[in-house]
């Protein structure tokens, strides 16, 4: 398997993570809602595990890896803002809990470049 079929697929098992997870555990994604928002941050919660396990599927599938890999590397540059919000809400947690919240904000740069890479992937 071509190395981005392979890269995609991973990529498509932490987008699976990540929505399974707006599921499993959603209050954590809801205080990172920006409140400009409108609506209750459990349903940006809701609309984004579902928007990462559809992109997931889509990274699956060769005929539809290339334009899910190109809407995921979109999907990481939009939610940087709920990124940048956790950093400055956590900005007075425990030293190991800024670290978390400060190391997602850079982290987004890699994962769109994954994507991209992701979507040179042939059919």
């Amino acid at each position: 398997m071509p190395r981005p079929a392979r890269s995609a697929l991973a990529l498509a098992g932490l987008m699976a993570a990540a929505g399974t997870a707006h599921f499993l555990a959603p209050r954590p994604f809801d205080s990172i809602v920006p409140r400009a928002l409108p609506g209750s941050p459990r349903t940006w919660t809701r609309v984004s595990g579902v928007a990462e396990l559809a992109l997931a599927a889509g990274l699956v599938v060769p005929s539809t890896r290339r334009a899910s890999a190109r809407v995921t590397a979109l999907f990481f540059a939009a939610v940087f803002p709920a990124n940048v919000k956790m950093a400055h809400d956590w900005r007075h947690r425990p030293a190991a809990a800024k670290a978390v919240a400060y190391g997602r904000v850079p982290l987004q740069l890699p994962l769109v470049l994954w994507a991209r890479h992701a979507a040179r992937a042939e059919d």
